[in-house]
């Protein structure tokens, strides 16, 4: 209910985009993928911002934003799909410790482009979609140590340090 309001409010604006993407429900862990337009993404990383803001009583805790894109030149998905992924794959904590955040990250997405290429083929190929992610290929689905280890990593940005960044004016040194 929270993402259809949130993306219903994006959508008043006719200058926005459709939302498209998807939301991975693990047993702690919540993860998105959106596509729609900068100005869209912008009103999205504000509002979980200002949900950070409210504390310990905050429906989402521990946001990070792990990468934003712009001009991509083709969607992934062509709706907003929603799944669970119950019981992720487990991955050993020092094969995490040897790699560097933007790795995992890279990792990550790898990952997220196979399972939409699994999503996708599975919707294509059948007429029930109800089938939960896990079910279909679980070896795709992202570890929940390695999405604890992001949630820590000190790279990857908070909503509301990635709008102070992403708002203030770059003015590079004269000397550079």
């Amino acid at each position: 209910g929270y993402h259809r309001e949130l993306f219903e409010n994006a959508l008043e604006d006719h200058s926005r985009e459709q939302v498209s993407g998807l939301l991975l429900l693990y047993s702690s862990y919540i993860l998105h993928v959106v596509e729609s337009c900068s100005s869209t993404i912008h009103l999205i990383i504000q509002d979980l911002a200002s949900l950070q803001n409210q504390g310990h009583s905050a429906l989402l805790q521990e946001i990070k934003v792990l990468v934003v894109a712009h001009n991509i030149p083709t969607r992934l998905f062509p709706d907003w799909y929603v799944a669970i992924a119950t019981a992720p794959v487990t991955c050993p904590q020092d094969s995490m410790q040897s790699q560097s955040t933007a790795e995992v990250v890279a990792e990550c997405l790898t990952l997220l482009l196979q399972l939409t290429a699994c999503i996708q083929s599975f919707e294509d190929d059948s007429e029930d979609t109800s089938e939960s992610v896990h079910t279909l290929a679980p070896e795709l689905l992202i570890p929940a140590e390695t999405i604890n280890y992001l949630c820590n990593a000190e790279e990857c940005a908070s909503p509301e340090d990635f709008l102070r960044i992403y708002l203030s004016p770059s003015q590079p040194a004269l000397d550079s």
